[in-house]
């Protein structure tokens, strides 16, 4: 249910753009989750949710909770695996298709997978379920940054993102592996046939850029067409791209941040050949899940891509104009771990927290 937690808008840094500030009340709208990931809205205003441990859930728009889905697919839900992405396929009113990006256990070891199947018509079962793509080589060691947002461009293709897996971070770099980087997909988990590196000896036809060391941020911008990205740093380094096809990144060859242990990451901030980020933090913020806005409630919000911060926990606004970021506003500051963020259908704004209890928090005027 939806019960107000009477917390105004403390907006902590005011953006550069000078546009005027927005304020917001908080309501909890649903509760009673265990470390919501992804989240689409279906077309009747319902909320579908993944929870990390391996549970789907639907939410009603009065905020009520559905027993877990039947029909999921088994997750490996250790360290930051599980159950993680959902994404509707844009005919998904007519063919109820949708997929699932999650950590799987196979010979070998875990890798990011990519699923697809269909919402049973009365939302209580995803039926035939069936993994589309591996982002192969499975990796024994870790359970850490399978990456894993999905989203469906203006061309039609569906784009992946994947983690280098933490361990190796090498992999980043490597066009035999599909770890770290993001890859693009028709709806069958194929490559599509202008892909970048489609035909080149060596090299997956499935990728679109690689150099990225855990991207779990993926949205269109609806004004330009172009696809943004946000990815984790170590301590600092994290970043916000624009990607373009067949672009390096720099991972783990350049990056703005340091280890975690304070040493020196690869050869610097930067280097000629490698594409650098339209924004990026120092020290982190450890963005998530990103969202465009394009509603109408908020007035001031509109053009600004909005991100869930994990470590310090918040919500970071980023005004944009076209393909640039003219300022940053933090709000919610050092209060909860988001994970994604996501626009309602009614233009409001609905938050992921990551929590054991986790809930989904809605930002109303």
């Amino acid at each position: 249910m939806r019960t107000a937690l009477a917390i105004l808008a403390a907006l902590l840094l005011a953006p550069s753009s000078g546009r005027a500030q927005q304020g917001f009340q908080v309501a909890e709208f649903a509760t009673g989750l265990d470390h919501p990931w992804g989240g689409a809205f279906l077309p009747d205003g319902r909320l579908l949710l993944t929870e990390r441990p391996g549970r789907m859930r639907v939410v009603g728009r009065d905020g009520a909770l559905s027993a877990p889905l039947t029909g999921v697919p088994a997750v490996e839900a250790r360290g930051q695996g599980g159950l993680l992405d959902v994404a509707l396929a844009p005919d998904f009113a007519t063919t109820r298709e949708l997929y699932l990006c999650q950590a799987a256990l196979v010979q070998g070891g875990a890798l990011t997978r990519l699923v697809r199947a269909r919402l049973s018509p009365d939302a209580t079962a995803l039926e035939a379920a069936t993994p589309i793509l591996d982002a192969t080589p499975p990796q024994a060691e870790g359970r850490n940054h399978y990456g894993c947002r999905i989203v469906f461009g203006r061309d039609g293709a569906m784009y992946l993102s994947t983690g280098e897996r933490y361990v190796t971070k090498a992999r980043a770099q490597r066009l035999d592996d599909l770890g770290g980087k993001v890859l693009r997909l028709a709806r069958n988990g194929a490559a599509l046939a202008d892909n970048p590196f489609a035909g080149r000896p060596g090299a997956r036809a499935e990728i679109f850029t690689y150099g990225h060391r855990n991207p779990q941020g993926l949205a269109v911008n609806p004004w330009t067409g172009s696809l943004w990205e946000a990815e984790f740093g170590a301590r600092g380094g994290d970043e916000v791209n624009i990607l373009r096809p067949g672009r390096n990144y720099g991972w783990p060859v350049v990056t703005k941040g340091i280890d975690y242990d304070g040493s020196r990451i690869g050869e610097g901030a930067a280097r000629p050949d490698m594409e650098e980020p339209i924004h990026f933090w120092v020290p982190s913020v450890s963005p998530s899940g990103i969202v465009f806005y394009t509603g109408n409630a908020f007035p001031a919000w509109r053009g600004s891509l909005f991100l869930a911060a994990l470590n310090p926990p918040g919500l970071v606004r980023l005004t944009t104009e076209g393909d640039r970021v003219t300022g940053e506003e933090r709000l919610l500051w050092g209060r909860t771990r988001f994970r994604q963020v996501l626009q309602g259908p009614d233009g409001l704004v609905y938050i992921l927290t990551d929590e054991s209890v986790g809930r989904v928090l809605q930002l109303r005027p």
